[in-house]
């Protein structure tokens, strides 16, 4: 059922003004059917705008302030507000505590239009109270598709063991915040999260990083000092990009998984530690356990629990959902008022491939902000290689993925390919932008200065 006030909201474009707020919005007529809702109520309820309209607010916000059809027609009636504190079930099927604004919308003869309902999250405001924390860990995490919603339920899972968790997935689809937030989920929480690339660090220097060394160790070590290992004491150590991690090194870690305990670099006395440990990775490690690259039993004592990401091409509908995200945080970040996309931008960047995922996309959307001087991005703000021919790819499974040939697209820095052609062409581009400093390119590209480093040597630019 539709109520003539869809063309009163159409009028004023109320769905440009309610997506710029960050908490949950919903606009009903005066059936209490809903007219709009903005991203945030889509991300929170799980429902999308155009399933909701039509469908009375009741079926979509389930709460518990009552009899909520009730107290919503109090308010169209008198007229009067109503502000109430709740709870809201969200779409990862968890009660989250929401505070609750109920206003009456009039018409210009003063009559009774509709109501607009806020919902703030107070889950922060409760913990300052001290009372339970929500740690559900996946707030800052979007995506409502099926394969994400479904990663959603089984992240708490993995929050409340102390068991390793191997992460898996393509280059810049999010691992390392899909770790932090298993981490904040976690009875470990308030202990130290602690990060470290194995990739990007030299053998020896990486060994000393993680495991700490004594006095005199080696040139240069003129005091003790302490590891990640040891710095991450009762918390989670992230070994991101484990597939690179040295064999020597693989020994110790197994060491570290088995008995808990370790020796630094020169050490004679062994140090005990008490910490989780969570990898990723985007290489096959099933291969590389076949090439002799990677030990077999540290596979199978990191892959206690596996977590795969997917890749944004696999995720349906979760790509207009991040292009208007990162528009809004952009926006807000640079300065800029972009009110969205047109409709040709927006035809070209949903049907993009993003061998990058999210990384990439969001790494497009900053260059476009940048570049655009109207309210809309149009197709000329996009970077060029967004319109070159795109390589096929079909979704395989997750066992499937770990194998070589698979028929799945090379991930971003992998040498050969289109998307290298492209990267190389980015690096390049960037370089040029900043006359050779490697530091402004790196932030250019949204890179740390040692992932820059290592595409430089990959792609024999240096």
């Amino acid at each position: 059922m539709k109520s003539t006030t869809v063309a009163f909201i159409d009028k004023i474009k109320i769905s440009e003004i309610i997506n710029g707020v960050p908490h949950g919005i919903a606009i009903l007529d005066k059936d209490l059917c809903v007219v709009e809702m903005n991203n945030s109520l889509e991300l929170l309820t799980g429902v999308t705008a155009s399933e909701a309209r039509g469908i009375r607010a009741d079926f979509i916000l389930r709460c518990n302030i009552g009899k909520s059809s009730k107290k919503f027609r109090e308010v169209l009636e008198t007229g009067n507000s109503l502000s109430v504190a709740g709870d809201i079930i969200t779409q990862h099927h968890q009660k989250s505590p929401i505070h609750f604004t109920v206003s009456s919308i009039r018409d210009d003869s003063g009559k009774a239009a509709g109501l607009c309902i806020f919902l703030e999250d107070i889950s922060v405001l409760q913990s300052v109270d001290g009372k339970e924390p929500n740690l559900d860990g996946v707030k800052d995490i979007l995506g409502r598709s099926q394969k994400m919603l479904e990663m959603f339920e089984l992240m708490p899972v993995l929050a409340h063991t102390d068991a390793s968790i191997l992460i898996t997935g393509e280059t810049g689809t999010g691992k390392d915040m899909i770790a932090e937030a298993i981490h904040r989920a976690s009875s470990r929480t308030r202990h130290p999260f602690i990060k470290i690339n194995c990739g990007a660090l030299p053998e020896a220097l990486l060994e000393s990083e993680l495991f700490g060394h004594v006095r005199g160790a080696f040139t240069g070590a003129v005091k003790d000092k302490p590891g990640l290992f040891s710095l991450a004491q009762n918390g989670t150590i992230f070994l991101t990009e484990i597939g690179d991690l040295p064999l020597s090194l693989q020994v110790k870690l197994l060491s570290v998984l088995d008995d808990k305990e370790f020796f630094p670099v020169g050490g004679v006395k062994k140090e005990k530690v008490d910490v989780r440990i969570i990898a990723a990775t985007h290489r096959p490690l099933r291969e590389l356990v076949r090439r002799g690259e990677f030990r077999e039993d540290l596979f199978y004592r990191l892959n206690v629990l596996r977590l795969h990401l997917p890749a944004l091409r696999e995720r349906d509908g979760d790509i207009r959902l991040l292009l208007d995200h990162f528009l809004r945080k952009l926006n807000t970040d640079l300065g800029k008022s972009i009110k969205g996309y047109t409709s040709k931008a927006i035809e070209i960047l949903t049907s993009y491939h993003y061998p990058g995922n999210v990384r990439e996309l969001r790494n497009i959307i900053e260059y476009a902000v940048h570049i655009c001087q109207g309210k809309s991005v149009k197709k000329e703000c996009l970077p060029e290689y967004v319109f070159s021919p795109q390589e096929d790819s079909r979704t395989v499974g997750e066992e499937e993925k770990e194998q070589p040939g698979a028929g799945q697209t090379q991930s971003p820095g992998s040498p050969g390919g289109g998307w290298s052609d492209i990267e190389k062409e980015m690096i390049l581009e960037a370089l040029k932008k900043t006359g050779g400093n490697r530091s402004k390119a790196a932030k250019i590209l949204g890179w740390g200065r040692t992932t820059l480093w290592r595409k430089l040597n990959r792609y024999s630019l240096n």
